[in-house]
């Protein structure tokens, strides 16, 4: 339990140096204990030191739960809510922004380095190498110091933080929209806002003091990152280069408190004043962008998309990685044709993934999960669409499979009675190679919900069609051409052994899987145009 100064302070300043955590504070012309430093000296001393030396008859007193309502007095003017249509709100979304969303969310997954000098960074190219962009850990929150941390408190740094912090760098990013010269302005946001937009009114379960602990901690976290930029020359915009530059500024943290009966102060709301780093001048300048000297990128941030990742963070942190990353992918192109295994990085990451392909029951655990964390995305409108052709449904996950069955009760169980005499109904076990193909296979694309794209609904939905349009046509081609051309599983098998070759020998000699060519000889897979033809060249089979 914490201790509080009452109003019968003399200031007279004692306690301060006593303080083995530097917990007690001026703000306001008058000290204050943080409640969210304070631990009453525990494996310090015996007793509180603020006690112990206080001189007047009232010393601090611990800290006991506020009742009643949190008054605060007087506040900074904070900057204008977002989301005023309930929905979205624009936000910077430049790699800057993206990629220290994916440090934020990804954290300890991703693969960190150390310098020449032992300090911690991440670095990824950018356009094949003409560029870089690397992250660091601050030493400390000073708005002015560049200073990065060593590996190991950097690593323990890292393991300190969630995923929820990523919501508070977007938040970021949509306030510096507002702004004409963001390198320049600051904006404001209250404790309120901020509870507003991660939905944390709605935690009955956390007190006051708790909620503004987790939102000062969530606050500070996307200000400790510094950013390394070395960009390339693109048309009539020069190249340049960042160092050791602030991705945002946390200028000021005002804390507002009330007395209660007893003269104790109690920490009721906070204030930040934030400014965005020097990226923003090249990548959020509106003017740059008129005269073709600089960048002005942003897109649309959903409000549910906030909401989401503080309710799922601790049961399905792979989903809230995969949405966050999503939220800039989706908004690059139309064709998105994203493979199973670079989710399941962005997911778990490439540590994780490595150790599945030598260990069954990690390959087991991650596919579960995986498909846990679909299923949770579709349930929150990002549907996935499943390519026909390399994620075909006897790999899809069961509640994908589900998606045809009635609603209505008789209709249900004639459904399940036709499932059941079929050799490849929905319940019957997984293939053997399920992980490997896998390995190959990829979604077309992501259903949006509302709020998700700037475009129009008409316009997402032609954009789905068009790719299931594409899937189709060419499963359609490759059926047609094998028609054309048919090789039959016997006359491979008899042709293979004729030439005394094993399976392995001849997934070898056409750049397959001793798998898939089992699977081809026993009649579960079709053979492709362009495999025909290699395997007619091979087994020297003339048709």
């Amino acid at each position: 339990m914490a201790h509080t100064i009452t109003n019968h302070c003399t200031q007279c300043g004692d306690c301060i140096p006593q303080c083995p955590k530097d917990a007690i504070k001026l703000e306001q012309g008058a000290f204050w204990i943080d409640p969210m430093v304070c631990n009453d000296c525990e494996g310090y001393a015996d007793a509180p030191q603020c006690v112990s030396v206080c001189p007047i008859e009232l010393p601090p007193m611990p800290l006991q739960a506020k009742k009643g309502r949190c008054k605060t007095t007087t506040r900074i003017l904070p900057s204008p809510s977002l989301f005023v249509n309930g929905k979205s709100n624009p936000f910077a979304s430049a790699i800057a922004v993206w990629e220290a969303c994916n440090v934020l969310a990804q954290r300890q997954s991703l693969p960190w380095n150390s310098d020449p000098d032992g300090k911690l960074y991440y670095e990824r190219q950018v356009k094949g190498g003409r560029g870089k962009i690397a992250f660091r850990l601050a030493s400390t929150l000073d708005s002015e110091a560049q200073s990065s941390l060593d590996s190991a408190p950097a690593q323990a740094e890292l393991a300190n933080w969630d995923v929820r912090a990523a919501c508070l760098h977007l938040i970021y990013a949509a306030h510096a929209m507002a702004l004409d010269r963001p390198w320049e302005q600051e904006f404001v946001i209250s404790d309120r806002q901020i509870e507003a937009y991660l939905g944390l009114e709605k935690r009955k379960d956390l007190s006051k003091l708790a909620k503004l602990t987790l939102i000062k901690e969530l606050v500070q976290q996307p200000c400790r990152l510094l950013l390394d930029i070395h960009w390339f020359q693109q048309g009539r915009v020069k190249g340049f280069s960042l160092e050791h530059s602030r991705l945002w500024h946390l200028l000021n943290i005002q804390h507002h408190f009330q007395d209660d009966d007893l003269g104790c102060k109690h920490l009721t709301g906070l204030t930040f004043q934030v400014k965005a780093g020097a990226w923003s001048k090249y990548f959020l300048n509106r003017q740059g962008a008129r005269d073709s000297t600089a960048f002005y990128q942003y897109s649309s941030l959903p409000q549910s998309l906030l909401g989401i990742v503080t309710s799922l963070w601790q049961q399905h942190e792979g989903a809230c990685r995969m949405l966050l990353w999503l939220l800039f992918k989706t908004k690059m192109s139309g064709e998105q044709r994203l493979t199973i295994p670079t989710l399941m990085r962005i997911a778990y990451g490439e540590a994780k993934v490595a150790q599945a392909i030598t260990q069954r029951e990690q390959r087991k655990r991650l596919l579960r999960s995986f498909e846990s964390d679909l299923e949770v995305l579709n349930h929150y409108g990002l549907k996935p669409l499943f390519d026909p052709i390399t994620y075909p449904s006897d790999i899809q996950p069961f509640w994908a499979k589900l998606a045809d069955l009635p609603d209505d009760a008789e209709a249900a169980l004639e459904f399940w009675t036709n499932d059941g005499s079929n050799p490849s109904c929905l319940t019957a076990a997984a293939p053997r190679d399920k992980w490997k193909r896998l390995m190959q296979a990829r979604l077309l694309c992501f259903e949006l919900p509302k709020g998700w794209e700037a475009q129009s609904t008409q316009a997402s939905k032609k954009k789905v069609r068009n790719a299931q349009r594409q899937s189709l046509k060419h499963q359609r081609t490759n059926k047609l051409a094998a028609a054309r051309s048919p090789l039959s599983a016997q006359q491979i098998v008899a042709a293979r052994k004729k030439l005394q070759i094993s399976q392995r020998d001849l997934a070898t000699h056409v750049g397959k899987s001793q798998s898939w060519v089992r699977d081809i000889e026993n009649g579960r897979l079709q053979v492709g145009f362009k495999d025909q033809q290699l395997l007619l060249k091979v087994l020297g089979i003339n048709l």
